[in-house]
This record gives structure tokens, C-alpha cells and sequence, in this order.
């Protein structure tokens, strides 16, 4: 049992602060030291044939986990091996083509350096991100990232607290880095994510959801303001999609453009739909992801998508009411 203390709040606050504080300049202190370790380091991964193998122990184990995590969703196939495990059969998770990342704030870890004779007799490469820039896994490694800070934020200076934070921040980095490098693209993300919020849409293409056929409102770019007022009123999805004589897309007509022609227009029956439709409206196609497919609804602040084929000829609309009832959210 500890004995209790009393403490003012305002203390706590000004503590909570200062941790804020020293974990924020320990983090920002690395831009300093992203040079050439740091490239050669992604280097060593993004060439590597086989997964990345994360170790480390305790405080630093449960950031390594995190690490590995993010590593496989963004694209680099990784694991987490428990160092203290590793003795007793779990080492044979470590191929030939593998890259090992080895982390320990002070780089002298025992149950870490037991491994390193396994991972030595492999020949895979070994990345040390320490602290202990003059440590026995600062000698072994062919690439060590400086994870080192001034201080934790721990007032003993004596619990994991700013060094794990920079760790973290450093794995981000490599994660984010490599994903640049392998080209990852949003697509690739909602297939690594099909269960979660975002995932939901790679369930889903907009072909399956796009409306179509007879319940398509398209008219020609050349027809009377009138008809196509007509014909946005009978479909009921807030628009129409216009095309010249060759059948290709040419504009939009939506709820907002017939507002706006009608405050500009004192009489707006002598339009043609040319003169106050969209221009270059925004399209997708049909075997696009509709998650790809809300984000641009999203950004432009719109409620539907035409539907092209190669030639630009409307074979769709997906309204985002449809996306919705689907759960693409």
C-alpha cells in the first residue's frame, strides 16, 4: 500500500502538461536525425524478398507489437517475435528473406541479446532502433535508428514513457515511408481493412450499386430547360445526365443548377439545358470500389457519381443513398 497525498488539480494539470511537453520535443527531436540510417533502413525492407520480424521486450515488445501491426496494414508483411520465446522454438519463425527489427531503449536487454546469435546465424539483416547508440545491439546492427531522448516524462526518469513514444513515432515512420515507396493506395488499404468501418466498402463495386437501365435519367444536352426539369422531377434522384449526339457525357442537371437558373432566369422555359447545366461533371467507373466513390461525393460536396465506360458514355448513376442503405460509410 502506498500512503495517499493530497494534490491541488492545478498541479496535476501543469504535470500532465510537462508530459506533453517533454514527449512532444523528444518526437520532434528526430526530424534531426532522419538521414542516411533512416533511408537505408527502408531500403533493407523494401527490397527484402520475405516479412519483417519486430522484437523486443517488455515496454519496448508491446510498441514492437504495434509496429508490426501497422507495418501489415500499410502494405509490409510483418510479425512480432517475443524475444524471451524465441529460445524455445519461436525463433523458426525468422527466414532467410526476412528483415529483423530489434528494439531496446538501452540496447543491453539480455533476453534481446540471447537472440542475436539466431538472427546473426541466419544472415538476415539487422535494423537496432535504440537508445544506446554505443550498445551491444548498436555493434550487432547493420543499421541502427537513434531513439534516444534527454528524459522521460516520468518525474523518476525512470518508466517508459517519452523513449516509447519516440519509438512509436519512428515505426510510424517507417510504415508510412514504406507505404509511399510501394505505392499504396487507398484501394490496397480497404483490402487490408475488410471488417472495419472503412472496410465495408470493398465489399462493394460501383457496378453493384450504380443505378441503371430504364431508371437512368439521361436526356440530350440539347433538349428544353422544361424537359429536363420534367425528367429530373420523374426519376426522383435529384438529377439528369446530358449528352450530345454521339451519347457521351456533356453535363449534369441537378436540383441546385435548376435553382440557380431560375433566380438568374427571370423566364427560364426558353432555356436549352445547355445553357445552365454542370460542365464536366465528376465521374467514376464501374469497376471502381464505392468507398473510392463516396470519398470523391465526399470532397466535392456532391450526392451522385455518373457511371462511364471507356468512350465517356453514362451506363450509371450511384447515388449516395444508395451507399448508405449498403453501409458503405
Amino acid at each position: 500500500m502506498h500512503n495517499s497525498i493530497t494534490i491541488d488539480t492545478s498541479e496535476l494539470i501543469n504535470s500532465a502538461k510537462e508530459v506533453f511537453d517533454i514527449e512532444a520535443n523528444s518526437v520532434l527531436k528526430l526530424k534531426d536525425r532522419v538521414g542516411d540510417s533512416f533511408l537505408q533502413a527502408i531500403d533493407i525492407i523494401y527490397q527484402s524478398k520475405g516479412k519483417v520480424v519486430v522484437t523486443g521486450m517488455g515496454k519496448s515488445g508491446l510498441v514492437g507489437r504495434k509496429i508490426a501491426s501497422t507495418l501489415c496494414s500499410t502494405g509490409t508483411p510483418a510479425v512480432f517475435l517475443h524475444p524471451a520465446e524465441s529460445t524455445h522454438g519461436d525463433s523458426g519463425i525468422i527466414s532467410r528473406n526476412d528483415v529483423v527489427i530489434a528494439i531496446s531503449n538501452s540496447g543491453e536487454t539480455q533476453e534481446l541479446l540471447n537472440l542475436l546469435p539466431l538472427i546473426l546465424r541466419f544472415g538476415v539483416p539487422l535494423i537496432g532502433i535504440t537508445g544506446g547508440l554505443n550498445s551491444t545491439l548498436a555493434q550487432k546492427s547493420d543499421v541502427v535508428l537513434d531513439i534516444s531522448v534527454e528524459r522521460e516524462a516520468c518525474p523518476l526518469n525512470k518508466a517508459p514513457t517519452a523513449s516509447t513514444t519516440v519509438t512509436l513515432a519512428m515505426g510510424d515512420a517507417i510504415a508510412v515511408c514504406l507505404l509511399k515507396k510501394r505505392g499504396f493506395s487507398y484501394e490496397d488499404f480497404l483490402l487490408y481493412h475488410p471488417s472495419g468501418s472503412l472496410g465495408k466498402g470493398i465489399l462493394y463495386k460501383v457496378g453493384e450499386l450504380m443505378i441503371k437501365d430504364d431508371r437512368l435519367p439521361v436526356a440530350s444536352q440539347d433538349v428544353d430547360f422544361s424537359e429536363a426539369i420534367k425528367l429530373v422531377s420523374e426519376k426522383r434522384l435529384g438529377t439528369v445526365l446530358l449528352v450530345d449526339e454521339n451519347s457521351k457525357l456533356k453535363g449534369v442537371l441537378t436540383d441546385g443548377d435548376i435553382r440557380r437558373a431560375v433566380i438568374k432566369h427571370p423566364d427560364a422555359r426558353n432555356l436549352k439545358v445547355r445553357d445552365v447545366m454542370t460542365l464536366n461533371p465528376k465521374t467514376i467507373g464501374i469497376n471502381e470500389l464505392c468507398a473510392k466513390a463516396l470519398s470523391v461525393m465526399e470532397k466535392y460536396s456532391i450526392t451522385s457519381l455518373a457511371v462511364v465506360d471507356e468512350t465517356n458514355t453514362p451506363i450509371g448513376l450511384l447515388h449516395i443513398h444508395d451507399l448508405l442503405r449498403a453501409g458503405v460509410v
